[in-house]
C-alpha cells in the first residue's frame, strides 16, 4: 500500500514538475499577452466595437499577425547575439540611433501611464457614483496620487512581483469574462466574417481608433520589452524553435482576447447607439454576462488591467538605459529610483490639468506606429548582417515577412497621422 502511495506522490510530482517546466517554457508569451491585454488593449477593442461594430476585426488579426514576425526577429538576434535590441542598435547603428528610438519609446511611456492613470480613476470616479450617490464620488486626483505612489512604493522596496502576480490574475479573470460574454451575444457570423476585410468605415473619425487598435498591440514598447524579457530567459540558438511557439501561442491569445472585446462591445454598446465617450460606459459590455455584477466585475478588472500596465512603464525607462550601456539592471541605484518617480508622476496630468481619458488613451496608443518603420528597417539591416548574426543570418522567409511588416506599418503610419489631423481639425 505504501509503494503504491509512494508511486502516486512520483506520479503527482512528475506531473506538476512537468506542468511548471511548460509554463516556464511559455513565460515570456504569457509575459506578451499580459502586457498587451490592459487598459490601453480594452479601451481601444471596446471602442472600436462600440463605434463600428466588427468591421475592424481586420486591423486586429493583422496587427497580431505581423507583431508574431516582430516577435520572432527580435527574440532571434537577441538569442544569437546575447544583447538586446536597444544594445544592438547602439553598437550597429550608433548611440544617437539607440536615443532616438528611446525618446520615442518614452513618449509613448508618458503618454500611456497618463492616458491609463485617466481612465482608471474615472471609472473609479463614476463607479463610486453609482453605488454611493451621496458620496458624489472619488476625488481623480486623491486617486491618481494614492495610485501611483503604491507603484512607486512597490517599485521602491522591491516587493512588486508578488503584486504583479496578483493583478494579472485578475486581468485573467476579466479577461475570460469578455470571453464566456460573447457565448452570450447573438452576432451575425456574416458580419464578423466581413470584419476580416481591410476597409475603412465612411463614418466618423476612424482612423486613429485603427491606428489605437494596431499600436497596442503592435506597440514598440512591448517588442522592446520581449527582448529584456529572452535576454533574462537566456535561451540559446537551440530555443530558436520553442521561440517561435511561444511567440505565436502569445499572438493566438492576444487575438481570441482582444477579438472578445470587440465583440462584446459590437453586440451591447454598438447595438444601443452608445459611442463611448466616458469610460464607465464600457461597463455595459459585461452586463450580459454579469448582469448587476458588472460593474463591479469590470472595475476589479480595469483597476488590475491598469495597475499591470503602468507599472512596467515606470521601470522600463530605468531599463532602456541599462540596456543602451549594456550594464546590469540594478533599479536601486539612486538615478533610476529617480526616474521611476519622474515618470510615474506622469499619471497626475489628467487629474490636474484635465482632458478626456477615453480619447488621451487611443492617442498615446496611437503614437506606436508612428516609430514602427524605423525599427522594423532597423531589424532588417540587423538579421541580415553575418557580422551580427553569423551563420543564422535571414533565410527567405523571414525577410519577406520583414517586408510585408514593414508595408503594413508605412501604412499604418499614414493613417496615424490621418487620425491625429482629425483630432487637430
Amino acid at each position: 500500500m505504501f509503494y503504491i502511495d509512494g508511486l502516486k506522490h512520483l506520479n503527482l510530482m512528475g506531473l506538476f514538475t512537468n506542468f511548471r517546466s511548460r509554463m516556464s517554457a511559455i513565460a515570456p508569451g504569457l509575459f506578451i499577452v499580459g502586457y498587451i491585454i490592459g487598459t490601453g488593449s480594452v479601451t481601444s477593442m471596446v471602442l472600436a466595437g462600440a463605434r463600428y461594430g466588427m468591421s475592424l476585426t481586420w486591423a486586429l488579426l493583422m496587427s497580431c499577425f505581423f507583431t508574431f514576425i516582430m516577435i520572432v526577429a527580435i527574440s532571434k538576434i537577441t538569442i544569437v547575439t546575447q544583447k538586446t535590441i536597444i544594445f544592438n542598435i547602439r553598437q550597429r547603428f550608433g548611440a544617437f540611433a539607440a536615443i532616438f528610438i528611446i525618446a520615442g519609446l518614452l513618449v509613448t511611456i508618458t503618454s500611456s501611464i497618463s492616458g491609463v492613470t485617466g481612465v482608471v480613476v474615472e471609472v473609479l470616479d463614476e463607479a463610486t457614483k453609482l453605488m454611493f450617490p451621496a458620496s458624489g464620488g472619488l476625488s481623480t486626483l486623491i486617486s491618481s496620487a494614492v495610485i501611483l505612489s503604491l507603484l512607486v512604493y512597490l517599485f521602491w522596496t522591491g516587493m512588486h512581483k508578488l503584486f504583479l502576480r496578483f493583478v494579472t490574475a485578475m486581468v485573467g479573470v476579466m479577461g475570460i469574462s469578455f470571453v464566456l460574454a460573447n457565448f452570450l451575444i447573438v452576432q451575425d457570423p456574416g458580419a464578423i466574417l466581413a470584419g476580416l476585410i481591410p476597409g475603412i468605415p465612411t463614418v466618423g473619425k476612424p482612423h486613429l481608433i485603427i491606428a489605437g487598435i494596431v499600436g497596442t498591440t503592435m506597440a514598440a514598447v512591448v517588442l522592446v520589452s520581449r527582448s529584456m524579457v529572452v535576454a533574462e530567459k537566456k535561451w540559446t540558438v537551440a530555443d530558436l524553435r520553442a521561440e517561435n511557439k511561444d511567440a505565436l501561442i502569445s499572438m493566438i491569445l492576444t487575438f481570441v482576447i482582444s477579438g472578445a472585446i470587440m465583440v462584446a462591445a459590437a453586440g451591447t454598446l454598438y447595438k444601443e447607439g452608445i459611442h463611448v465617450e466616458n469610460a464607465i460606459e464600457m461597463v455595459r459590455t459585461l452586463e450580459p454576462l454579469a448582469g448587476d455584477f458588472a460593474l463591479a466585475l469590470f472595475v476589479t478588472g480595469i483597476l488590475a488591467a491598469g495597475l499591470s500596465s503602468i507599472f512596467p512603464n515606470i521601470v522600463l525607462l530605468p531599463w532602456l538605459i541599462c540596456d543602451f550601456m549594456g550594464t546590469e539592471r540594478n533599479l536601486k541605484k539612486p538615478l533610476y529610483r529617480a526616474i521611476a518617480v519622474v515618470i510615474g508622476s506622469m499619471g497626475l496630468l489628467i487629474p490636474v490639468f484635465g482632458g478626456k481619458p477615453v480619447a488621451i488613451m487611443i492617442a498615446s496608443q496611437a503614437f506606436s506606429p508612428v516609430m514602427m518603420p524605423l525599427l522594423i528597417i532597423f531589424l532588417i539591416i540587423m538579421l541580415n548582417s553575418k557580422k551580427m548574426m553569423g551563420t543564422h543570418t535571414n533565410g527567405p522567409w523571414l525577410n519577406a515577412g520583414l517586408g510585408t511588416t514593414l508595408l503594413f506599418s508605412l501604412f499604418m503610419f499614414y493613417i496615424a497621422l490621418e487620425g491625429y489631423l482629425d483630432v487637430f481639425n
